[in-house]
């Protein structure tokens, strides 16, 4: 669901802002993390319910929508340059990749694991306790 359909930026209150930058970190966190996704992604033991697909079409729907209003949720010059590579990167990777147990273990998904800990580092976020 893309929050910003129907609603143009400057009509979201910044607590919705912040919940929609933290909700599209929470996403690359996953995207940062291996073990989740053999765990979640490939053998499906949850209790979490997810897929590559299900993350590559939330993190497109909400990432566009924080880039084209990058002022208005308070993103910082390089938070955004950090956020636009991950996400042009991640784009031309998912285009070409469908099934994780085929790239999980390969230098290229290596390579968009290390840009998520990246964006990851540039905006300090850190996972909240359960």
């Amino acid at each position: 669901m893309n929050l910003f359909i129907g609603i143009e930026s400057f009509m979201l209150t910044n607590e919705d802002r912040k919940q929609i930058l933290i909700s599209v970190l929470e996403t690359i966190r996953d995207i940062s993390d291996t073990e989740y996704q053999k765990r979640i992604w490939i053998l499906g033991e949850g209790p979490e319910e997810d897929s590559f697909d299900d993350v590559v079409n939330y993190f497109f729907d909400e990432v566009d929508g924080i880039l084209e209003s990058h002022k208005d949720f308070s993103i910082t010059v390089s938070q955004y340059r950090v956020l636009k590579k991950f996400r042009d990167q991640f784009e031309e990777f998912s285009d070409n990749n469908d099934f994780p147990e085929q790239f999980i273990d390969t230098p290229e998904w290596e390579r968009i694991i290390k840009m998520a800990k990246e964006v990851l580092g540039a905006f300090n976020y850190q996972k909240e306790s359960d």
